[in-house]
C-alpha cells in the first residue's frame, strides 16, 4: 500500500518536472522567434507567444484525448504574487520621472477617473443587455466585478511600438495611464468584493468610495516609503564597499517586499511597487556602485520580460481548456454573442472618456505642444482596446473555484473573457503597427532606430532613467527645435510644481536618502572617475 501511494507520487513530480521542461523550452522558443519576426510589420513578441501557446495547446489536447490543455493549471497566485510585480515593478523602475510627473494630472484623470467612467459604462451595458439574454447566476456584484474586470487594459502592444523619444508626451500617457489603469482596477474589483452590494445605499456608496481612496493613498504611500527606506539603508550602510551582490540582492528583495506589505495589509501591491519603483530609481539606484547600476537596470528588465512571455504563453495555453468549453457547448451562439457584446462596451467605455478627457486636459495646457492632438487620441484611445492577463486573473477570481466551474453564467463569462482576450491582443495587436504608422509616421531614422533595437532590451540602449540628460542622438542634433520636447522648459525654469519638488529633493531629501549626485567611492574602482555618467 505504502508502495504504491510512493510510486503515484514519485509519478506525479516526474509529470511536474516534464511539463516544466516543456515550458520552459517553450519560453526560450518564444525569445528566439519573437527576435525572428522583429523587424515585422504585424507581429510582436505578446502575439507569438499567445500564437505558440494556443498552438502548444491544440498538440496538448490531441495528445491527451481532448482530456487537457496545458501544461500548468493556472494559479492567481502564481500570477499575483510571483508574474505581476516585476512586471510592474520595472515599469515604475524604468519610467522616464520627469515626463511622467509633468503629465502626472493627466495620467490620473485617463487612468483613475477614465477607468470610473468605462467601469460605470461596462457594468451597466452587462447588466442591461445580459439579464435580456438570461444569463443564469449572475449577480449584481458580478456585474459590477464585470465592469472592473473589462476596464483592466493592456498596453503592451503599443508601447512596443512607439517610441519614447520621438513622441514622449504619448508615451508617457499611455504608459501611466495602463499602469494606473491596472491598479485602479484590483483596488476597484477588491472593493466591490469586500462590500454586500445587495442593498446599495447612499451610505454603502459613501463607504465605498472612502474605501477606494484609502486603498489608493495608502498603497502609494507604502512604495514611497519602502523606496526611500532602502535608499538610506544603502546610503548609510554602503554594502559595495565589501560586496555588489549584497546591494543588488537587497534592492530586488526591498521592492518585492513593498509588495507582499501590500498584499498583507489588503493594499493594491500594484501601486505600492510601482510607486517604489520610481522612488529606487530615482534614490536608490544612485546609491550603490557603478556595477550594480548595470547589473540591476538589466536584472529588473530581463525578470519583466520573462514574466510577460509566461503570461502570454499560458493564456494562450488556457484559452483551450475542454473543461470551461463544455459547459457551454450546447449554446456558442450566445456565447459569440456575450463575447461581441463585451468588445462593443469595451470600445464604447474607451471612446467615451478619452476624447472628452483629452478635451478637458487640453483646456489646461497653454503650450500647443503640449496638447494631446486628434491623432494622439485616437492613438490613447486604440492602446487602450486590449485585455491581458489581468483581467483574466480577475475573472477566474470571480467565476471559478480552483481554476473549474461547473456553474452556467459563470462558464460563460470566463470563455468570453478569454475570448475576448485573444481577439483583441491578436486582432487589435496585429492591427496596431500599421495603424500608429499611418496616425504618427516616424522620421527613416527614428523608424531605423526602433526596428533596430530589442523590444524589450530598448530600455537599456535609451537611458529611461532620465533627469534631463540627452542621448547621443540628441548631442548630436543640438541645434534641431524639438517642439515636442520638455527639455527648454528646464533650461529656463518655470515655477511649476516640477520646479519646487526639485528644491526641496536638493536641500532636503537628498541629504539624507542620496540619489543623483551621490557617487559611491571605492577605492581603485573607475567609479570615483565615471561617476558622472550615471548621474
Amino acid at each position: 500500500m505504502a508502495i504504491g501511494i510512493l510510486n503515484s507520487v514519485l509519478a506525479s513530480d516526474h509529470g511536474s518536472v516534464v511539463s516544466m521542461n516543456l515550458f520552459v523550452a517553450l519560453l526560450c522558443g518564444c525569445i528566439v522567434i519573437g527576435h525572428l519576426l522583429e523587424e515585422s510589420r504585424w507581429m510582436n513578441e505578446s502575439i507569438t507567444a499567445l500564437a505558440i501557446g494556443v498552438c502548444t495547446g491544440v498538440v496538448i489536447l490531441l495528445t491527451t484525448g481532448g482530456k487537457s490543455s496545458h501544461l500548468l493549471v493556472f494559479s492567481e497566485d502564481l500570477f499575483f504574487i510571483y508574474l505581476l510585480p516585476p512586471i510592474i515593478f520595472n515599469a515604475g523602475f524604468q519610467v522616464k520621472k520627469k515626463q511622467f510627473f509633468r503629465n502626472f494630472m493627466t495620467i490620473m484623470l485617463f487612468g483613475a477617473v477614465g477607468t470610473l467612467i468605462s467601469f460605470g459604462i461596462i457594468s451597466v451595458g452587462a447588466i442591461e443587455i445580459f439579464k435580456k439574454m438570461n444569463i443564469e447566476d449572475l449577480q449584481i456584484g458580478d456585474y459590477l466585478a464585470i465592469g472592473a474586470i473589462f476596464s483592466a487594459t493592456d498596453s503592451v502592444c503599443t508601447l512596443q511600438v512607439l517610441n519614447q523619444d520621438e513622441t514622449p508626451l504619448l508615451y508617457s500617457l499611455v504608459f501611466g495611464e495602463g499602469v494606473v489603469n491596472d491598479a485602479t482596477s484590483v483596488v476597484l474589483f477588491n472593493a466591490i468584493q469586500s462590500f454586500d452590494l445587495s442593498h446599495i445605499n447612499s451610505a454603502i456608496a459613501l463607504q465605498f468610495v472612502g474605501n477606494f481612496l484609502y486603498l489608493f493613498i495608502s498603497s502609494t504611500l507604502l512604495g514611497v516609503l519602502t523606496g526611500l527606506l532602502s535608499a538610506f539603508i544603502i546610503k548609510k550602510l554602503y554594502f559595495g564597499r565589501h560586496s555588489t551582490d549584497r546591494e543588488v540582492a537587497l534592492m530586488i528583495l526591498m521592492a518585492y517586499l513593498s509588495y507582499m506589505l501590500a498584499e498583507l495589509f489588503y493594499l493594491s501591491g500594484i501601486l505600492t511597487v510601482f510607486f517604489c519603483g520610481i522612488v529606487m530609481s530615482h534614490y536608490t539606484w544612485h546609491n550603490v556602485t557603478e556595477s550594480s547600476r548595470v547589473t540591476t537596470k538589466h536584472a529588473f528588465a530581463t525578470l519583466s520580460f520573462v514574466a510577460e512571455i509566461f503570461i502570454f504563453l499560458y493564456v494562450g495555453m488556457d484559452a483551450l481548456d475542454i473543461e470551461k468549453w463544455k459547459v457551454i457547448s450546447d449554446s456558442p451562439g450566445k456565447s459569440v454573442g456575450v463575447s461581441s457584446i463585451l468588445l462593443g462596451l469595451i470600445l464604447v467605455g474607451r471612446a467615451a472618456f478619452v476624447f472628452p478627457l483629452s478635451f478637458i486636459s487640453n483646456l489646461t495646457k497653454k503650450a500647443q505642444y503640449e496638447k494631446i492632438g486628434f491623432k494622439q487620441q485616437v492613438t490613447i484611445w486604440w492602446a487602450g482596446l486590449m485585455r491581458g492577463a489581468v483581467s483574466i486573473a480577475l475573472a477566474y477570481n470571480q467565476f471559478t473555484s480552483l481554476g473549474h466551474t461547473q456553474l452556467r453564467g459563470n462558464a460563460m463569462m470566463i470563455t468570453s473573457t478569454i475570448t475576448v482576450v485573444l481577439f483583441s491582443t491578436v486582432v487589435f495587436g496585429l492591427m496596431t503597427k500599421p495603424i500608429i504608422r499611418v496616425l504618427l509616421p516616424s522620421s527613416k531614422h527614428l523608424t531605423r532606430m526602433i526596428s533596430s533595437e530589442p523590444s524589450t532590451p530598448k530600455s537599456f540602449i535609451v537611458p529611461l532613467l532620465d533627469n534631463g540628460q540627452e542621448t547621443e542622438a540628441d548631442q548630436g542634433n543640438r541645434s534641431v527645435v524639438r517642439p515636442s520636447s520638455l527639455r527648454m522648459l528646464l533650461t529656463t525654469p518655470s515655477h511649476t510644481v516640477h520646479y519646487y519638488w526639485r528644491k526641496f529633493d536638493d536641500a532636503f531629501m537628498r541629504p539624507v536618502f542620496g540619489g543623483r549626485g551621490f557617487v559611491p567611492f571605492v577605492p581603485g574602482s573607475p567609479t570615483e572617475h565615471n561617476g558622472h555618467q550615471w548621474q
